[in-house]
């Protein structure tokens, strides 16, 4: 494979002939041999949304070619749709600004703009990486406006309508399982009783308060700090570029983003980022909840609670035949914990505002755009595979309600608490139900009986 030589403010490099990045891509590269890990998709796409709007700009403004900007539109399009993907080789963990993979950007376009242009790759000329495709930009406003816009995109688009049908799901159960008695558990010993439609309506009113929490959160992404370029100043950028820019992006993605009111704040603090990650930790933990709660009720199927059947996907043991585990549950309780992993990393980086800018927005972008996607992916699998095929028991229900030591609680406004703690202590030794018990003991009549426990 044949080489050509690019060149940037440090000398000379040799670039594979195939290759559309240039000279600070390659240096980069090289200096960050960390990880396999790279910013995903969405965040590239959106990070080409944004230097293609911003070329329309520059153009509207008069700042820039007409023929350039259009090439450069050209090109950043290709890119958003997926094109060029193998060109975006710098490692997640590198500059803390994120520098590289803006850069990486640039010389992408540019040289595609070129080849567009002129048929051959070069990243300079006549479209150049900083002067045009970068123009009235930094890294500094770019990369946290790149993470504001892909966060929301994504809650948006995938996350909130995943929830919304989990939601939905549970709600047709919350109906379907209303007419079953069963003894709730509390410190997973015999309460009293309940319904298994009341059990399931608690998970739902978990998920459509995490969706009310959600939805407001997202409008924290909304402000842009696109127009602060290095510091905040807006030095070397049109009075008009960021406003323009980011309608334009806010036509494109149906998300009524808007410049950022204090451009300081926008880049030396990620406190939004970090705030709606908290939120997502909450969707965590309340998935948690759901997910372990149907491990429970599900148990067995013959020597646990097994009140609930849960739908059997596949074999759950290399060494027990017959054996078939509550995987969809255990999946969810996984993406839980990295989730929760995660906004602990992001509360982290978000410590990092020194002065005047963060410097760990490539791993808070990572982070943050995992744990959006890990939830969405989860909870559209937890609702399809495992709640919305859920079936009642009703044998096991009713046999666990005729033996529960929890009814005793029933007879208190009749006989008080010692007594019925009494009867409660004669069930548990004779094997026989509180009902029977009391009854036997003459505690209550068998109208009483009907009426405390029918």
């Amino acid at each position: 494979m044949g080489h050509r030589e690019e060149s940037d403010t440090m000398g000379t490099v040799r670039i594979p002939e195939a290759a559309y990045y240039g000279a600070q891509t390659l240096r980069a590269a090289e200096n960050f041999p960390i990880s396999d890990l790279r910013f995903n998709h969405d965040f590239i796409s959106q990070l080409a949304r944004i230097k293609k709007c911003a070329a329309t700009a520059n153009c509207e403004l008069g700042i820039l070619d007409k023929k350039l900007a259009d090439v450069i539109v050209r090109a950043a399009e290709e890119v958003l749709e997926g094109e060029l993907r193998e060109n975006f080789i710098v490692d997640l963990f590198q500059t803390g600004s994120g520098t590289s993979t803006n850069m990486n950007m640039n010389e992408v376009i540019a040289t595609r703009a070129n080849e567009i242009l002129n048929g051959s790759k070069n990243s300079k000329s006549p479209v150049h990486p900083n002067d045009h495709v970068n123009k009235g930009q930094s890294s500094n406003d770019v990369i946290p406006s790149t993470i504001h816009i892909t966060a929301a995109v994504r809650i948006r688009s995938q996350l909130l309508p995943a929830l919304d049908a989990l939601k939905g799901i549970l709600l047709k159960k919350v109906d379907e399982f209303a007419p079953f008695k069963k003894i709730g558990r509390t410190h997973l010993q015999d309460a009293v009783t309940m319904t298994l439609g009341q059990e399931f309506s608690g998970y739902r009113e978990q998920i459509a308060t995490g969706m009310e929490r959600l939805e407001s959160a997202v409008g924290l992404l909304y402000p842009l700090a696109l127009g602060g370029t290095a510091v905040g100043t807006g030095l070397n950028t049109h009075p008009e570029f960021a406003r323009r820019t980011i309608s334009l992006i806010a036509t494109e993605t149906g998300v009524p983003f808007y410049e950022t009111e204090n451009h300081f704040a926008a880049q030396g603090s990620m406190d939004r980022v970090v705030e709606v990650s908290g939120v997502l930790k909450v969707l965590a933990v309340s998935l948690t909840k759901i997910a372990n709660d149907i491990r429970w009720l599900s148990s067995g199927p013959r020597c646990g609670l097994e009140e609930i059947r849960i739908p059997s996907l596949q074999p759950g043991s290399s060494i027990m035949p017959g054996k078939v585990n509550p995987v969809i549950p255990e999946m969810v309780l996984q993406v839980a914990a990295q989730v929760i992993g995660n906004d602990a990393t992001i509360t982290i980086a978000g410590q990092s505002g020194n002065l005047e800018l963060n410097v760990m927005l490539p791993v808070m972008a990572h982070n943050i755009l995992q744990a959006i996607d890990l939830l969405g992916n989860a909870t559209r699998v937890f609702a399809e595979k495992c709640i919305a095929g859920i079936e009642v028991n009703r044998d096991k229900l009713e046999t666990n309600l005729k033996m529960s030591l929890g009814l005793a609680t029933n007879l208190i406004p009749l006989i008080g608490y010692d007594k019925a703690a009494a009867i409660a202590k004669k069930s548990l030794e004779s094997g026989k139900t509180v009902p029977d018990v009391a009854e036997a003991e003459g505690v209550i009549t068998l109208g009483q009986r009907r009426e405390l426990f029918d």
